[in-house]
């Protein structure tokens, strides 16, 4: 694709990438065929390529934003399907994010979207902040019925609401900063992202993570400072609160290293793992060390599948005898370009697994998608959960908290892989197991 950016305007660092971006996409469309958004609504202007060009006018005409290529961006979900079907290498993700950043920057949005937007990038990555939140949402749920179905804000509200879970686990000291102890001779070190929703919504991932890491010999430090990886601001263009909560988690794991040093950061929300990893980008053009610093922390960030892998997970108890259906996060399929290990653990594990048709696709997740844009995750969660159903699977495992909360509910039971492998290797049953498998605890 030919750009014609002024000199000055590839003076900006993203500009520049995304100008090298843009030269990258030959319009083969083949993006259009995995990309959800096109799928359900056929527009082109939803589709990769259509973005492209919407992305491409703009940036180059040094325009504000509009309410049509707005529009179409936040419809993306950031899936990043199209990254992995492009033949051409483009990097999608920084383009969009580039978009993101400039439309929050240029855009006015109506006062409600605004409002919105605000309360989520305020609240959702504080766990404290969040727990209150959900609190009062389990008050609010009553009201659901009286909100106008015409709406796009009551939508959006109603959206909230739903998701917001019945009953919260009680709050776990797993976060608190503190070392972990190996048990047995130690074998690693590592530091543990221990997240902000993730903490609240299902604190017994993280505890299932630290029990299974310590037990194989490695001790699990979690960081004094560390907290939201960033990516929820990052993914509403909300650039500076991005930054700040990634340069937190930069200067905290660096305390680390340069201290008893790390083997990997461990992330066991693939969402966070997708966007720690590009922390180097992110702090390309950063004054001072940051580039440096933020580089030495992607470079050791690790899915908690590929950790299992490299120190040689193995499970003790005999297998379950269950077909678990495996969710493939995007973040991880596409996002980390991680697609095998976590079915290799989990068979290892004794699980038969079986993946669902059109396992390319999101369930509608993404993120805060699923709130600021109900109608399409909705169809999106449903054409999931009719195609894990049909694997005749008993349970869902799936790598990222995102997943596990838009699909739970009234489908399969929802479980995080690293709960699974944890139960087969010596811990506790995770909540949610088919009742008839409570024996095998």
């Amino acid at each position: 694709m030919q750009t014609s950016f002024t000199e000055a305007q590839l003076q900006d660092p993203d500009t520049r990438s995304s100008n090298g971006i843009l030269r990258s996409c030959v319009h083969c469309g083949f993006c259009t065929a995995t990309c959800p958004t096109f799928v359900l609504l056929g527009d082109e202007l939803d589709s990769p390529r259509g973005r492209i060009y919407l992305i491409k006018d703009m940036l180059e005409g040094g325009k504000p934003a509009t309410e049509e290529v707005a529009r179409h961006v936040d419809r993306c979900l950031s899936c990043l399907s199209c990254m992995t079907t492009c033949p051409s290498g483009v990097n999608y993700m920084h383009l969009v994010d580039h978009a993101r950043r400039h439309i929050e920057e240029t855009y006015q949005r109506p006062w409600a979207d605004q409002l919105l937007r605000r309360v989520l990038g305020t609240v959702l990555p504080w766990p404290r902040r969040f727990r209150l939140a959900l609190l009062a949402a389990r008050l609010g749920r009553p009201l659901q019925r009286l909100l106008p179905r015409q709406s796009p804000v009551a939508a959006r509200l109603r959206a909230m609401l739903s998701l917001a879970p019945r009953r919260l686990p009680p709050a776990s000291r797993s976060a608190a900063p503190q070392i972990h102890r190996a048990v047995g001779a130690r074998r690693g070190r590592v530091a543990l992202l221990t997240g902000c929703a993730q903490t609240v919504l299902a604190p017994s991932i993280n505890e299932a993570t630290i029990r299974l890491l310590t037990r194989m010999g490695i001790e699990v430090v979690v960081s004094a400072g560390q907290g939201c990886c960033g990516a929820l601001n990052h993914h509403m263009g909300q650039h500076e609160s991005a930054m700040a909560r990634a340069r937190a988690n930069i200067g905290a794991w660096m305390r680390e290293i340069e201290g008893e040093g790390l083997d990997a950061i461990v992330v066991n929300a693939s969402g966070c793992g997708t966007t720690v990893k590009d922390y180097g980008f992110m702090f390309r053009a950063e004054p001072g060390r940051w580039p440096e610093r933020a580089a030495q922390v992607a470079e050791r960030t690790r899915d908690i599948s590929e950790v299992l892998l490299q120190f040689g997970y193995a499970p003790s108890r005999p297998p379950p005898g269950l077909t678990v259906a495996y969710q493939a996060a995007c973040s991880l399929q596409h996002g980390q370009k991680i697609t095998v290990v976590p079915k290799q653990l989990l068979q290892k594990a004794g699980f038969t697994v079986r993946e669902p048709a059109e396992a390319h696709l999101c369930c509608g997740s993404a993120g805060t998608y699923n709130i600021m844009q109900p109608e399409i995750a909705s169809r999106l969660r449903e054409r999931k959960l009719a195609n894990l159903q049909r694997t005749g699977a008993v349970l869902v495992a799936s790598g990222n908290i995102g997943c596990l909360t838009q699909l739970s509910g009234d489908g399969l039971p929802t479980i995080h892989t690293v709960e699974l492998l944890d139960w087969m290797a010596g811990g506790p049953a995770p909540a949610g197991l088919p009742a008839r498998t409570d024996q095998a605890a």
